[in-house]
Parts: structure tokens; C-alpha cells; sequence
């Protein structure tokens, strides 16, 4: 022991991961904010850190500056932290990016990926051995890609679905043919059977994901960064900043404008509550379905609703205080199949939300649990109306108050991704523990710092992060 406490810190073989997926910073939304801050998390934990991405598209779908002129070839970026002397290392892969995107396009779009990717993939596997390897979907093939160095390399796979790619194509209709659906479940299903941890972002997702992949699936949600993200007074003065008046009543919208969201409903309701000259509308944000709402508005002579770009990073706070109400929109086929991204800072400043979500979803079950906002069914326009009137004017406040505590409480980056830093730890000593006496079924732990497992049943899972959620 002595002469080990005497080895240089230098000569410790720091954790290596390497993160696969087209998403990443500096994208300012999505899972592209997702990935680039979990990247960051690790690096200045001490790791060292590659990245496999593309050029950053989204949700403009098209490639930004200063990158759009790299964005033919591969490029190499470099950084590390003084403190940690965590290094990062961002491989970018040139991809087709289709400025109007079809189901055929983004299949094309995914497929460009992982050809692109693959030339890389090869080089890492005659460099020093990746310990995780962390394969986020969408798109869901890029975990073949982890299956290949996995394989080749013996590293431990987390593979991570932010959507449920597959059945939201399905079910949104964006790829008809049920021939090449079964194709592709079938091929997700190899993915699921390689991996060492499949994680999602919801317990809805969690429940249906183990229904198909027929293993364990862990809990690992996104998060937010509360000191960045938080409730601001004078509510007055940040809506007349904004050019509204102090008495106005604002209904935001902010997030990726695509199909799936449904947002035709919010002029529908803008329409509908025109009467009401105190009620203002804002839909802020990019994506490839926002001219056609723009259209839609104006075939309208909706003189209440308000386009905006996405909002700079700075003032983005400050934006999010502006709602009185937060419009979470979607479809009811895809309640359970993505988790919306953007709710985490709404309950991060304490906003109130109107969330479109059937009984018995995984998003319905959260909000109604945790009382973190109001609830309506998806694709009811009745409903819709009513609730946002209902919102602007009885006393939510508490409701405000509860969404705050709950980001606090289970939303803090450092105590989602410590969590998940035990679970891959875990399943890094998997076969260690694998060898000891079985002691029975293990309990699942109710406290946020734990990371619980809860028997190896069919139907349980891994929590990361957030208790109570794996109940079924």
C-alpha cells in the first residue's frame, strides 16, 4: 500500500469514453445541448473524452457558421481542462443535412452518418482502448457503430435513446411501409441485444422500451442547470422589455418546430381567444414545419401570435420569465415517445406549463404526480382553449413553486450524471459482482443519490436520478 500511494498521479490510467452521435454543441437545443454538456460533466470529472459528431444543423437544418464551410470533410477539435486535465477531442464527420426534411431525407440524413462515422471508427480501433462507449439515438443505427468497437475492442456499450425514432416515424407517418419498419426494428433489436445498458429520459419510455428490447432498460433523464435557469420577480418589466404591456398575459411556446409537436393548435387557439386583446401569443424557435405555421397564421389575420428566432444563450432566462404560460404541444401518438426537452428549464424557472399529454403517458404521469403543471388531452383543440384560459386566470402559484422545487430536487446535472457515473462504474465491475452468492431480490431506493436497481424481472429497470418514477 505504501508503495502505491507513492505511483504519480500521472501514471493512473484515466477513464476514456467515447460518445457517438450527429448531435452536439454548439447546438443550442436538444440533444445536441444534451450531449455537449454531459461531454463537458465527464471532462472536468478528470476523463478524457471523444466525440464522433457532425457539423452543427440543428433545428435550422443547415449547417451554422463558422462550420458550414468545413462541412464537406472531417475536422479536429481539441480541448482540455487546466483543473481536471480532462482532455476532449471532437472528431466532426461530413453528413447530408436536407433543408426540407421527408422520411426518406432523414433516413438519408442518418445513413450519411454512419458511413461518414465509420472512417473514424476504424482509427480509434488502433488507438489506446475506450473504456465506454456511448451510443445516443436518435438515430438509432448509430449503435452499430458502438457494436463495432465494442466487439473490436472490448468495451462496455451504453446505448441512449432520446427518442424512439422508429415508432415515432410509424406512428407520425414519416415512413409508410411496414415492410421497412419491421426491417428496422429488427436491426434495433441487434443493437439492444449487444449492449451492456440501454438507458431513455422517461419512465413511459423505459416501460415501452423493455417491452421490445425484452432486458433491463435504466432511467437516465435529462437534465437542467438551475443557477443558470431560474424564477425572476418583476414579471412587468421583462414583458415591457420584451414590448408588451405589464398587463398582457403571454403564452410562449419555445423548442424545435417540427411534426410532431402538432403546434397548429396553438393558432387554432390564438384564433379562438382573439377576443381576448389582453392574451398574446409567442412560438419561438426553428425547425423545418415553421413557415408553414407562419402561412397558416397569416391565412388566419392573426394579429396575437408572434414569431421569434431562437433566443441568444444570455437572454434566454430572461425570455423563459416572460411566460405566464408555457405551451408543452404534442400529438397524443408521441406522449410516450419522446421526452420535450424544453420542459426541463420551464420547471427550472418555476414557469407554469400546459401540457398536452393522454392519461396513462409517461408525461401525463409525471406532471400529475409531481402537480409541475396542467394537464389536457393531446389533439383536443376544446381543451386546449380552455386550458389556457383556465391558466391565465385562477392562481397557479403553488404550481409555479412546484416546478421549481422538483428541477432542485431531480433536475441538477451534477446529481443525474453522478448517478449515471455509478452505473457505468457498476457495469464496468459487472462481473465481479456476477460472481458472488445471490442474495435475494434488491430493493429499489427511493433517494435521489442512489443509483437503484430493482431485481432483474421482466418489466424492471435502473433509475438515474430521479426516484419514485419506476413504479409500475
Amino acid at each position: 500500500m505504501e508503495a502505491l500511494s507513492r505511483i504519480p498521479n500521472v501514471l493512473i490510467m484515466k477513464k476514456r469514453i467515447l460518445l457517438i452521435g450527429y448531435n452536439y454543441y454548439p447546438e443550442p437545443t436538444g440533444i445536441g445541448k444534451y450531449n455537449g454538456e454531459m461531454m463537458e460533466w465527464f471532462v472536468k470529472q478528470g476523463y478524457d473524452c471523444t466525440v464522433l459528431t457532425s457539423y452543427p444543423y440543428y433545428p435550422y437544418w443547415k449547417v451554422q457558421e463558422p462550420y458550414n464551410s468545413k462541412r464537406f470533410w472531417y475536422t479536429v477539435e481539441k480541448e482540455k481542462d487546466q483543473q481536471s486535465k480532462g482532455e476532449l477531442k471532437i472528431i466532426r464527420c461530413p453528413q447530408y443535412v436536407p433543408s426540407k426534411p421527408s422520411g426518406l431525407k432523414r433516413i438519408l440524413l442518418d445513413l450519411s452518418f454512419v458511413v461518414s462515422a465509420s472512417l473514424p471508427i476504424f482509427g480509434l480501433l488502433f488507438q489506446r482502448k475506450i473504456d465506454y462507449v456511448i451510443s445516443v439515438s436518435p438515430s438509432f443505427q448509430f449503435g452499430i457503430l458502438g457494436v463495432i468497437y465494442k466487439k473490436l475492442k472490448g468495451s462496455k456499450l451504453f446505448y441512449h435513446i432520446q427518442d424512439m425514432q422508429i415508432e415515432a416515424a410509424r406512428d407520425l407517418n414519416m415512413i409508410k411501409s411496414e415492410a421497412l419498419i419491421n426491417i428496422l426494428f429488427k436491426f434495433e433489436k441487434f443493437i439492444f441485444n449487444q449492449s451492456d445498458v440501454v438507458s431513455t429520459i422517461s419512465d413511459g419510455m423505459v416501460a415501452k422500451i423493455q417491452e421490445k428490447a425484452k432486458k433491463d432498460v435504466s432511467l437516465f433523464p435529462n437534465w437542467t442547470d438551475t443557477a443558470l435557469f431560474y424564477p425572476l420577480p418583476n414579471k412587468g418589466v421583462i414583458k415591457s422589455e420584451f414590448g408588451y404591456r405589464a398587463t398582457d398575459k403571454i403564452v410562449v411556446y419555445s423548442g424545435s418546430i417540427g411534426e410532431k409537436q402538432g403546434l397548429e393548435a396553438i393558432l387554432h387557439a390564438a384564433s379562438e381567444l382573439r377576443r381576448f386583446d389582453h392574451i398574446k401569443f409567442i412560438i419561438c424557435g426553428s425547425g423545418p414545419y415553421k413557415i408553414q405555421l407562419q402561412k397558416l397564421a397569416d391565412s388566419l389575420n392573426l394579429d396575437n401570435v408572434n414569431f421569434l428566432a431562437l433566443q441568444p444563450f444570455e437572454k434566454f432566462n430572461q425570455f423563459l420569465n416572460l411566460a405566464d404560460l408555457h405551451l408543452v404541444i404534442q400529438k397524443s401518438g408521441a406522449s410516450d415517445l419522446v421526452m420535450p426537452s424544453k420542459l426541463t428549464t420551464i420547471l427550472s424557472v418555476g414557469g407554469l406549463s400546459l401540457i398536452t399529454a393522454n392519461k396513462g403517458s409517461g408525461l401525463y404521469n409525471l406532471a400529475d404526480k409531481y402537480q409541475v403543471g396542467l394537464l389536457v388531452d393531446a389533439e383536443n383543440q376544446v381543451a386546449l382553449n380552455e386550458g389556457i384560459l383556465k391558466a391565465l386566470s385562477e392562481d397557479f402559484s403553488q404550481m409555479n413553486r412546484n416546478a421549481r422545487t422538483y428541477a432542485e430536487t431531480y433536475l441538477s446535472i451534477n446529481n443525474v450524471m453522478r448517478n449515471f457515473e455509478q452505473l457505468m462504474t457498476r457495469e464496468k465491475n459487472r462481473k465481479e459482482v456476477a460472481n458472488q452468492p445471490e442474495n435475494g431480490s434488491k430493493s429499489a431506493s427511493a433517494d435521489l443519490a442512489a443509483v437503484s436497481e430493482t431485481g432483474k424481472g421482466e418489466g424492471d429497470h435502473h433509475t438515474v436520478g430521479v426516484p419514485g418514477l419506476n413504479k409500475y
